[in-house]
């Protein structure tokens, strides 16, 4: 389709090298966002999961941690276990995407990380400071 270039440059050759890693970089995408991973609070009294693409898909509180007089604990407990798990999504998709992401040079618009997910931010929600020290195990 395309006659090499100056210096033996194959641009066939790059496009094909692209493509490949085009593929693999949905590939390691949809795998991500298959994953599920669990963050924790308050020393395990709350959990959260939220797959590879940031999702929550489910969030465990213990029973020992419910006081309707404390509320506000409990809401600190539950943003920190999705924070949690979010930063640690976030890790591993540094991991896996990184790699293909540099390999790419830019060249499917993207350079590192190539596109991102419309179902959410890579970046975990910093929200509004409550203006408390961090719980334990948070």
């Amino acid at each position: 389709m395309f006659p090499p270039g100056p210096e033996g440059f194959n641009v066939q050759q790059l496009l094909q090298q692209a493509q490949r890693m085009q593929e693999q970089l949905l590939s390691a995408q949809q795998s991500l966002a298959e994953t599920e991973i669990t963050g924790t609070a308050g020393g395990g009294l709350v959990t959260a999961t939220v797959t590879g693409a940031g999702e929550l898909v489910s969030l465990d509180i213990a029973p020992s941690v419910v006081d309707p007089t404390d509320v506000e604990t409990l809401c600190d407990l539950v943003v920190a276990a999705v924070r949690d798990a979010n930063a640690q999504a976030q890790r591993m998709a540094a991991d896996q995407m990184g790699p293909l992401g540099q390999g790419l040079g830019g060249l499917l618009g993207g350079g590192a990380g190539g596109s991102e997910s419309s179902e959410g931010s890579a970046e975990p929600d910093s929200g509004p400071s409550l203006g408390r020290p961090p719980l334990p195990g948070a």
